[in-house]
């Protein structure tokens, strides 16, 4: 069984709240059990000055270190979700003269449903990467 760590950026509160350590076969659950729709709504009523992010639900492959970052968005409702892939990649600059590793590359897709968001937590629980760097560009 896959251990991933897990965090929760909740709007009203300026640090990122660290929920330890998850398995993977609980990973869905905790998506899906997370209001948010009852979260967009109370930032659709607060005033700006006290949002601080939209809520965002982290994991991370704690062996691997790819993550993802599921973010709702809505003015009153959920109206979608945006997926944040992060994981090293070898990536090339200056017209693919130069080569560099970085840790924590990042690519992201928005207009995800809550079941485009499962089929991408189903992959990364699965280390189906090819998928993922395919789905999220």
């Amino acid at each position: 069984m896959k251990i991933f760590r897990h965090s929760f950026c909740d709007p009203f509160k300026p640090d990122v709240i660290e929920l330890g350590d998850v398995e993977s076969k609980e990973i869905i659950n905790r998506f899906e059990q997370m209001p948010w729709d009852e979260i967009i709504s109370r930032m659709g009523k607060a005033k700006e000055s006290d949002i601080h992010y939209s809520p965002s639900l982290e994991f991370e492959d704690k062996t691997t270190k790819h993550g993802i970052t599921i973010s709702a968005v809505g003015t009153s409702s959920l109206e979608e979700f945006y997926v944040f892939y992060k994981r090293p990649k070898r990536v090339k600059k200056f017209f693919g003269l130069i080569e560099s590793d970085n840790p924590e590359y990042l690519t992201d897709v928005t207009g995800q449903t809550k079941e485009d968001v499962i089929d991408v937590l189903n992959a990364f629980i699965n280390g189906k990467y090819d998928f993922l760097d395919s789905r999220i560009k």
